[in-house]
């Protein structure tokens, strides 16, 4: 009767919202209807919590209970009252508003009780507890850093890591090892849509696989964030995933491939793994095991979706970390581990000793890491370089090239007396260098100081000052070190390589996010500049979903490119004119100097760019010379040396010397530049030894580009939460000074301008028919689309917030809010309604009992009070008596009347028996006369003994 009265006024008991992309929570209520409704409550949650068994023991890291959620999401709340303010310590606190004062607001602080008055842009609306530890972010009413910032706090206190943020999947890093990683998880998450299953990796992972398999093109997955986010292990997650799910049928055992490596794609990569970490990872101030690389891996897959093979491109190898070190950093790995003498042969192979110190190139932060020991990383990369199929001169060309790379850094120059030429200081070291390249000592230190530069048509000896030798110098040692690197990778995508067809690919992009240090040089504008370009990418990206959205639906919008957004920041960085063109600039000029840099900054783009400014000097922080507008906040750049570390000016008659090197590794490294034919613009080709570091890394930035731009992307943020790596733990300033530089806060904004919540026609006509159900009449078929438009119209909001799609409605940001309170108040009223009826049907009945009990003790009293007055009464005495004896006399006639009847009854069973008697003998005669007639009737006599009787 309840659920038919509910179906009359337009209430969905149930509470569904089936629109794929934004499920609204229970409003409290329908919280009240299910707590109502016997049973209700028990079976929804005994089917939810069913549905998440197939999580197992991970069920708990993903979503909490249904029954936990809905005791969470019943608690009282004000919408009008409840707040957060900002705070100094905590950046944001809950609190309550207690009055409003013009601009002023008074609130109190739900921890403390304590009463604050603040400006009115202090404060942030809080959304109801419907939200609460919702598993999308971009469908809260209210999308202020406040609620972003607690929702990530309260799911991460939960430890349930993952979350959504429209088309992001933010991550944060929990320090501590959660099961959500099984085999039972990766099972559970296969083949299911992004909103059918709580957040996770393997959600983002698994709906890329769906989408190459059915739109027939390239993914990618790109996971960003600051060092020690857990970028890497995500990273390790994804490509678990698809080595899973992807692996070919077939119980049939490979055959071992001479050459390649075994097992399978999963073990491959992580066989990898500890070469690449050796050469490519370093400690940092926030991460000890910090890739400084950027990593796209591409899995290729076959049309059937089987597994192919895969491949590793790798971009921005922060090669200045060779031979710089800040004073918390330590260099690469790899350096340290061959210096502890685990393996003393590598020691004395290439020449090194046991103390860093002896190495200023290597030694001028940390040379030791608390969480790492380097001995066990040492076995780790010795077993992968033969793993990977090294042969055994590699091996040792390997380690002797990073020892030499170490040695360059103790060669030391001296000026000439009376002249500005450099001469060696000293040949020991020169000379270890060239034993451990294969070149001759003399000849290389005779190309340092007076090397041969080609002037028109003929050869020229220049000579060099000793400032100049001591930047060729460096600038040798990191080539060699970048090389070899990049030549390790492809040695390794060799081994990966299969015969199998390669027809899609989803890449993995692991690289560095924004960040904003103290001191920020040249590797920070280069890393902060690609977060910039893939900040745009994802913004183009939303903006295009966006629009092909409401062109499918019809909607009249006006069309906003998010990309430009980021345009200003972008054209002064890469743009003809721009900071790095000046940068490259200068860099051809002899007498350029840093100030000479700053100047031409100034010129050409103070007042005339919002993106560029003029640093204000900060006491106790390291001088800053220009400052620019990024999209995740303003950055402070400090521009000294900038011209040596963009040169990196390799000597070419030492660069020819290294393609005569008589180790094999050294020419393989550096290949004889190509001769352009006749006609061909530049003449030379431009080779490696003429391009300077931002030269060089825009051309990867922009490969990187247009691999990304060649796929459908998936976005994962990662977080850090706090700074001491404790488990559990979340620092406000610095998880939303993430939130900013990741784009997650730029992403909602761009959230914010469209019309983010969508519902379809028939399942905002089912939820919200409650609000006016008297303008769609029951009874009467009325088109959903139609329904929706006399509902909303007939509703009190503002009507510029909603459009109508061709099966969509539209809302913008907070009016679906706006829509679910109005819901829940008239869903309150009609619920109280009607248990007031129900309380008083059921009061009626219990007065009209009442009433009856009542007339039943007035009758009993009237009863007892007769008695009373009679109890005592002469006649009443001669009644009690005489009444027995009434009784008596009743039996006697009754005894009489009991004897007549059994006389009756005697005659008449007499009479029966003799009437059966007459009957049968009757009955015996007629039969003996039917048999005699038979047998006259065939001429047959009867027996003598039959006719005698």
């Amino acid at each position: 009767m309840f659920a038919k009265a509910c179906q009359q006024r337009g209430i969905d008991i149930k509470g569904e919202q089936r629109d794929s992309r934004h499920c609204l929570p229970l409003g409290t209520a329908e919280l009240r209807i299910l707590s109502t409704v016997k049973g209700q409550t028990t079976t929804a949650t005994m089917s939810t919590d069913a549905e998440m068994q197939i999580y197992g023991k991970a069920a708990i890291y993903l979503r909490k209970p249904e029954r936990e959620r809905i005791e969470a999401q019943s608690a009282p709340f004000d919408a009008k009252s409840a707040c957060y303010v900002a705070d100094v310590k905590e950046l944001y606190l809950k609190a309550t508003i207690v009055k409003k004062d013009g601009g002023k607001v008074t609130v109190k602080v739900l921890d403390t009780q304590e009463e604050r008055t603040v400006k009115e842009d202090e404060v942030s609306p809080m959304n109801p507890p419907k939200y609460d530890k919702i598993e999308d972010m971009a469908m809260m009413t209210h999308l202020n850093e406040a609620s972003v910032l607690y929702n990530l706090k309260e799911r991460y206190a939960a430890w349930m890591i993952y979350t959504y943020s429209g088309l992001f999947c933010a991550t944060v890093n929990p320090y501590k090892w959660l099961p959500v990683y099984d085999m039972e998880v990766v099972n559970a998450y296969r083949g299911k849509k992004r909103m059918e299953a709580p957040p996770h990796i393997f959600s983002v992972s698994d709906n890329a696989y769906q989408f190459m398999l059915t739109d027939r093109e390239n993914q990618s997955v790109l996971i960003t964030g600051e060092s020690g986010a857990g970028k890497t292990v995500n990273t390790k997650r994804v490509i678990q995933y698809f080595a899973t799910i992807s692996v070919g049928g077939g119980d049939k055992k490979k055959e071992a491939v001479p050459g390649k490596m075994q097992g399978s794609l999963e073990d491959q990569i992580i066989a990898a793994n500890p070469l690449l970490e050796a050469y490519g990872n370093a400690k940092t101030v926030r991460n000890d095991n910090s890739s400084r690389f950027g990593k796209f891996i591409r899995i290729h897959f076959g049309t059937t979706g089987k597994l192919a093979s895969a491949d590793i491109e790798t971009y921005l190898l922060e090669k200045s970390r060779v031979t710089f070190q800040l004073e918390q950093e330590r260099g690469y790995h790899i350096f340290y581990q061959m210096m502890t003498n685990h393996k003393p042969e590598l020691v004395e192979m290439s020449l090194l000793t046991t103390n860093p110190y002896d190495f200023p190139m290597c030694s001028m932060g940390q040379i030791t890491v608390a969480s790492i020991d380097d001995k066990e990383e040492l076995d780790a990369t010795d077993n992968a370089i033969d793993i990977l199929g090294f042969t055994a001169e590699e091996k040792v060309s390997i380690y002797k090239t990073t020892g030499a790379v170490l040695h360059h850094g103790n060669m030391k120059f001296k000026q000439k007396q009376r002249e500005e030429q450099a001469e060696p200081d000293g040949t020991e070291d020169a000379d270890k260098v060239a034993y451990l390249l294969g070149l001759n000592s003399a000849d290389m230190l005779k190309a340092l100081c007076y090397p041969r530069v080609k002037v028109g048509n003929e050869f020229v000896t220049k000579g060099q000052t000793v400032p100049q030798v001591m930047n060729s110098v460096p600038a040798l040692a990191k080539s060699i070190y970048e090389r070899m690197f990049l030549w390790m990778v492809i040695r390794i995508n060799q081994m990966l390589d299969t015969k199998q067809a390669r027809n899609y690919f989803i890449g993995v992009l692991d690289i560095a996010g924004f960040e904003i240090f103290d001191f920020n040089t040249l590797e920070q504008l280069c890393i902060n500049f690609t977060n910039e370009k893939l900040q745009q990418f994802f913004n183009h990206t939303m903006f295009v979903l966006e629009q092909e959205e409401y062109k499918k639906e019809g909607i009249v919008w006006e069309f906003i490119d998010f990309g430009m957004d980021l345009a200003a920041c972008i054209e002064l960085i890469e743009k003809p004119m721009g900071i790095f063109a000046i940068l490259e600039e200068e860099c051809m000029f002899p007498k350029a100097s840093d100030t000479t840099f700053k100047n031409k900054l100034y010129d050409q783009h103070l007042g005339k760019t919002k993106a560029f400014e003029k640093p204000k000097p900060v006491k106790g922080k390291p001088e800053a010379h220009f400052s620019l507008v990024h999209y995740a906040g303003t950055v402070d750049y400090n521009i000294a040396g900038w011209l040596d570390k963009n040169k990196d000016p390799l000597n070419d008659s030492v660069v020819q010397l290294y393609q005569k090197s008589s180790v094999k590794l050294l020419p393989i490294l550096y290949p004889p530049t190509v001769e352009e034919p006749k006609g061909g613009k530049g003449g030379k080709k431009k080779g490696g030894s003429m391009q300077t570091v931002s030269s060089q890394f825009r051309e990867n930035l922009g490969k990187l580009m247009t691999n990304l731009r060649s796929t459908h992307p998936h976005f994962v943020r990662c977080l850090i939460p706090n700074e001491s790596k404790t488990p559990g733990l979340m620092e406000n300033f610095l998880v939303i000074h993430q939130l900013r530089c990741n784009g997650v806060l730029e992403g909602i904004r761009i959230c914010r301008k469209g019309f983010p919540s969508r519902i379809l026609y028939g399942d905002f006509k089912q939820r919200y028919k409650v609000l006016n159900a008297s303008v769609i009449p029951d009874g009467q078929f009325i088109d959903n689309k139609k329904a929706s438009e006399k509902l909303l119209g007939s509703i009190d909001v503002n009507h510029d917030e909603y459009r109508f799609g061709h099966t969509k409605v539209f809302f913008k940001a907070g009016l679906l809010g706006v829509l679910e309170e109005m819901r829940d108040e008239k869903l309150a009223t009609l619920v109280t309604m009607t248990q007031a009826l129900c309380r008083g049907y059921l009061m009626r009945r219990e007065f009209v009992k009442m009433m009856e009990r009542r007339e039943a003790i007035y009758t009993i009293q009237y009863n007892i009070r007769s008695f009373m007055n009679v109890k005592h009464w002469p006649w009443m005495k001669v009644y009690y008596k005489i009444k027995p004896l009434l009784k008596s006399a009743e039996t006697e006639k009754e005894l009489a009347n009991m004897k007549e009847n059994y006389e009756k009854m005697t005659n008449d069973l007499a009479a029966a028996l003799a009437k059966k008697k007459d009957l049968e003998e009757k009955m015996a005669r007629s039969n003996l006369s039917r048999s005699l007639d038979f047998l006259e009737f065939t001429n047959n006599q009867p027996p003598a003994n039959l006719k005698a009787v």
